[in-house]
């Protein structure tokens, strides 16, 4: 989904993309074959070809040739899975906005197959993100490259590790289209001293990976915005203002909104039901006090609020009451007597 942004500030090719003539343009499958990158902050197990249908843990990256999985060196932390799980809170909002679905499928293998169709390269996400919950439908249990829809966005959080070394460039290779890079502003003991805080969006283009102010799915969420939400403890006001901005942008888009969303079209219901009784009420309210202001009937301090317990009595029923009654006790006790019926 092409989207206008602001001018993207390219970086020399990797030396993990063939950019002689000749190469694969972007987009096209990957080859199987390529130097293999480095993963700091990773230590290298053995996985044979055999044993990997089967792993279940988790790894930044698994090749067939050497039959090696690089996994984190570092234990699985909150500060690193956090990110990861409020962006999928976060889009799930932006979707209602935009009255479309969007998926995010978590740390999902991404697969690349040999021409004989045997597993050669694994890589991890630490989430996933599809625009269009159709592309979901059609994969299984692996997004398999030349086989499946790319992902719309791959979130990486490089809290112990640093993906510019190496995974990067594997995402360029296989021609994901926008990788965002996340360094949580919390910082464990095994976090890089050169890391800062903050998110860079890397945009694909003919040269490959450049970095952008803004995302090109998301249409106009900035990188600092995006960060900013996704290390906030709660969502503040300026990141619900954002996230709404973002849906209706993407609501024009495919020319849907929040009344195409189940829940909040039926919120909205809600909401409008309730505001017509609330205004019926306070007709209701109205045409009570002025017939009992004719009649100069007293009234004490919690008139008001007693009245207001008797909302659904028809309009009709009250102002006979206000009519016929002695003073306020007399009214109060025909209506009781009217809502026990």
């Amino acid at each position: 989904m092409e989207q206008t942004t602001k001018p993207v500030h390219r970086r020399t090719p990797s030396r993990l993309t063939d950019r002689r003539p000749g190469a694969r343009p972007a987009g096209a499958s990957p080859s199987a074959t390529a130097t293999t990158p480095e993963f700091p902050g990773c230590r290298p197990i053995h996985v044979s070809r055999d044993a990997i249908a089967d792993y279940e843990g988790r790894l930044e990256y698994w090749e067939a040739d050497t039959e090696t999985a690089w996994v984190v060196r570092a234990p699985v932390s909150v500060w690193h899975e956090l990110p990861g799980q409020r962006l999928a809170r976060l889009v799930e909002r932006i979707a209602a906005v935009r009255g479309a679905a969007i998926e995010t499928v978590g740390n999902a293998d991404l697969l690349l197959r040999n021409p004989a169709g045997e597993r050669q390269r694994i890589l991890q996400a630490d989430q996933v993100v599809y625009l269009r919950q159709q592309a979901v439908r059609r994969i299984g249990p692996a997004i398999e490259m030349g086989r499946h829809e790319l992902p719309d966005v791959i979130l990486e959080v490089d809290l112990t590790t640093d993906v510019r070394r190496g995974k990067l460039a594997l995402y360029e290779s296989w021609g994901f289209p926008e990788v965002w890079v996340d360094v949580p502003d919390r910082r464990t003991p095994s976090s890089p001293a050169s890391h800062k805080p903050g998110l860079t969006i890397h945009l694909l283009g003919p040269d490959g990976y450049g970095s952008a102010a803004t995302s090109r799915a998301f249409s106009g969420w900035s990188a600092a915005e995006i960060h900013r939400a996704l290390n906030e403890d709660a969502l503040s006001g300026e990141t619900v203002d954002v996230l709404r901005r973002v849906g209706r942008a993407l609501g024009r888009q495919s020319g849907t909104g929040p009344e195409d969303d189940p829940f909040l079209s039926a919120e909205r219901r809600e909401s409008r039901v309730a505001g017509r009784a609330e205004g019926a009420w306070d007709g209701a309210r109205q045409a009570v006090l002025e017939v009992l202001d004719v009649r100069d009937v007293r009234r004490s301090a919690t008139f008001a609020a007693r009245l207001d317990a008797f909302t659904g009595l028809p309009v009709a029923a009250l102002v006979r009451a206000a009519v016929e009654c002695r003073n306020e006790q007399d009214f109060l006790q025909r209506l009781d007597a009217l809502a026990r019926r």
